[in-house]
């Protein structure tokens, strides 16, 4: 089975952290935090994770500056989402719920983070409630 074209690398994904940590950056500054040391050859792979994220929507380049300057169009909680989602449609039939089950059962998840999970929950069922009790009478 072939990758979607949404689908990220994870060279694609260490280009996409440093433009997350820098909020733009030319191919040199990249290349530099991600092979210290490096050269020509390095640079030119950046320049092609660069084009990449690109074509998939996820980084943009400014055409007006030279060298060129490339900045993420996506964050990183926008790509969790777009990752998820993907994994919940390919494996559990679009829905969360088998996702977070297999994280509760395998003991992945932490007291605070579990804390922090029952928080955000009890936040969203609050804000539904009231969103259905603003809803106009049809």
């Amino acid at each position: 089975m072939g990758r979607t074209p949404k689908d990220i690398t994870d060279a694609e994904l260490a280009v996409l952290e440093a433009l997350w940590r820098r909020a733009d950056a030319t191919v040199k500054e990249l290349a530099t935090d991600l092979y210290p040391g490096g050269g020509n050859s390095e640079a030119a792979t950046v320049q092609k994770l660069c084009e990449r994220l690109c074509a998939k929507g996820f980084a943009a380049r400014d055409r007006r500056s030279r060298p060129r300057r490339f900045r993420a169009t996506v964050d990183r909680q926008e790509l969790i989402g777009r990752q998820l989602q993907s994994v919940a449609e390919r494996f559990c039939e679009g829905s969360f719920v088998p996702l977070v089950s297999h994280l509760f059962q395998r003991g992945a998840l932490r007291a605070d983070e579990i804390r922090e999970l029952k928080a955000h929950v009890e936040r969203v069922a609050r804000q539904r409630r009231g969103a259905e009790r603003r809803k106009p009478e049809e």
